[in-house]
């Protein structure tokens, strides 16, 4: 998983207003920890290290403020964005109109279980967390409207070979910078195996607003920021169509901005 972070670059004028997460000391130190590497011969996705991630996780206090990289504040704006940014992807379905809850939800990179239990435990039957750090799912075992729950990454998730789904709702939040591209073409390409007629992959993360449109690294939590653009390439290479995306509003400033995307099949 990721969280929200704090900017490393200055935003220009034009672009909107920012959203994301740093628990280092200084301004000056931020920088260091999320370095773009324009001018090295690696991609920054390449720089991913997942034991690495599991490390900075595990070590981080299972509560909100932890989650989400000391800004407890941002979860409310956060949830009542992605709840009306899901309502309206409902008011426009055939398949899953609002009024009736969906069938199963998956929450993925679901930490402590702060979506699940404030979003998708209200819209969905049951939700099934997928959550590699043990000691953040401890906080959401036995919690109504729970059911699966399983301790990987999401590049070694295969719900498909499990039998797992459909699922009518796969959210995705804070959660991807932690995938390189190939693995995350390879993941979004698996959860069209398990979705529903009508269902919806979503994916909401910070944007990288590096001032030469690159990708970031962050050696913090050893994850990358991407731009808007290389979403929107990763997701055309999954194969998936985008049917909706809105920028998160409300988010304290000096943060990177947050964008939500809502995915179909082709």
């Amino acid at each position: 998983m990721s969280s929200p972070k704090r900017k490393s670059y200055e935003l220009d004028s034009a672009e909107p207003e920012p959203s994301k997460k740093t628990k280092l000391s200084s301004d000056e130190e931020s920088e260091a920890s999320e370095i773009p590497i324009s001018n090295a011969s690696a991609a920054p996705d390449s720089r991913i290290d997942h034991k690495a991630a599991i490390a900075y996780w595990q070590g981080t206090e299972a509560t909100v403020s932890g989650v989400l990289g000391g800004f407890p504040e941002v979860s409310r704006v956060d949830i009542q964005g992605s709840s009306n940014f899901l309502a309206k992807l409902r008011r426009s379905s055939k398949r899953h109109p609002p009024g009736k809850k969906l069938r199963r939800a998956a929450d993925c990179g679901a930490g402590i279980g702060r979506i699940t239990e404030g979003l998708l435990s209200q819209v969905a039957e049951v939700v099934d967390i997928v959550e590699p750090v043990e000691s953040f799912t401890d906080a959401v075992k036995g919690k109504p409207g729970v059911g699966e729950i399983f301790n990987v990454g999401l590049e070694a998730w295969h719900p498909d070979r499990d039998g797992l789904g459909p699922y009518d709702l796969i959210w995705n939040q804070w959660c991807v910078g932690q995938l390189t591209d190939v693995q995350l073409v390879d993941y979004l390409q698996r959860m069209v195996l398990v979705l529903s007629e009508g269902g919806w992959i979503v994916v909401k993360e910070n944007l990288s607003n590096h001032n030469l449109g690159e990708d970031v690294f962050d050696s913090e939590d050893s994850s990358v920021t991407r731009t808007d653009t290389k979403f929107r390439e990763l997701f055309g290479k999954a194969g998936l169509k985008l049917v909706s995306t809105e920028l998160q509003r409300g988010m304290p400033k000096g943060l990177y901005p947050v964008r939500a995307y809502a995915l179909q099949p082709r």
